[in-house]
């Protein structure tokens, strides 16, 4: 597989899950620590190599595309003060990728989403992220699979173990596990019941794609709450040329999901050397304070 150009980052959904907080704001600029969401994905894939990111997006979401541009005003109000390493990070967001969009005019699922960047893409193989899925650590995510996909030269996309209760959240993957850890799949279910799970192997919003994908999500029927469902046009690319499953190492967190949302937070500001003591010192009188009520 050749070398992977481009990312297509879906991010044309509503947020309902972190609503009211996205009601006005994309869920995707929702801030974690000191950086909003959009960032920790856009960074992880200049770590896998890509300067290239095209948006799904609407028009509510025309912020996504503002953040990675200048801001003149405020790059002159710090440059007059002064401000030089604040002006640099600024400015830094500017020069790190290179941004395209194009609309998804009807909400019709995530392959729907993926299949309006064809037209950018074009006949170059590509990854994908969910924006608001953030993995940290040293050469994992999205890193991981585009190696394998270029050494094995077949669609890859990233899985990690879930909670068995937890499947039905999930699209769920079956398959052979080969001697380095690797899954060959044989099957893939969006959102199965508890009991007819094949797995508890569940697909994490990473994926590394051939644009033969496009061919099956033209082709494809609505699925799984009526929408062009990405999953179903994976099975059948799957079937017809193989397809990788790896298990992605690092931390993840879902973004979406509040109790992630609140962790995450928790969890940089323990690793911030400036920050730590009072933090842990915060949440163990906050734990004190409840555990006496």
């Amino acid at each position: 597989m050749q070398n992977i150009k481009k990312v297509v980052i879906p991010v044309a959904g509503h947020g309902t899950r972190s609503l009211p907080a996205s009601k006005n704001v994309p869920k995707e600029m929702l801030p974690i620590y000191n950086k909003p969401v959009i960032q920790y994905v856009v960074e992880e894939a200049v770590q896998a190599g890509i300067h290239d990111v095209v948006f799904v997006t609407s028009k509510e979401k025309t912020a996504l595309e503002d953040y990675f541009d200048h801001h003149l005003p405020l790059e002159d109000v710090l440059a007059r003060t002064g401000k030089n390493d604040l002006l640099k990070t600024v400015r830094d967001l500017v020069e790190m990728v290179t941004v395209m969009s194009v609309r998804q005019k009807r909400q019709l699922g995530f392959g729907h989403a993926v299949l309006c960047a064809k037209s950018i893409v074009q006949n170059e193989p590509f990854a994908v992220m969910v924006g608001d899925d953030i993995i940290l650590g040293e050469d994992c995510g999205l890193k991981q699979l585009i190696e394998i996909a270029q050494k094995e030269d077949k669609p890859v996309i990233g899985v990690m173990e879930v909670d068995p209760s937890m499947v039905y959240k999930y699209g769920i993957i079956a398959g052979n596990t080969r001697s380095d850890g690797i899954i060959e799949i044989t099957e893939m279910v969006e959102k199965p019941s508890v009991e007819k799970a094949p797995s508890n192997m569940a697909i994490i919003g990473r994926y590394v794609l051939s644009p033969e994908i496009f061919d099956y999500l033209e082709k494809g029927k609505p699925g799984h709450g009526g929408e062009i469902q990405l999953t179903d046009a994976l099975n059948a690319l799957a079937k017809d040329r193989g397809m990788l499953a790896v298990p992605v190492k690092g931390r993840r967190f879902d973004a979406g999901d509040l109790l992630d949302f609140l962790s995450v937070n928790v969890y940089f500001a323990l690793q911030d050397p400036k920050m730590k003591d009072a933090m842990h010192n915060r949440l163990q009188a906050l734990l004190q304070e409840f555990s006496n009520n």
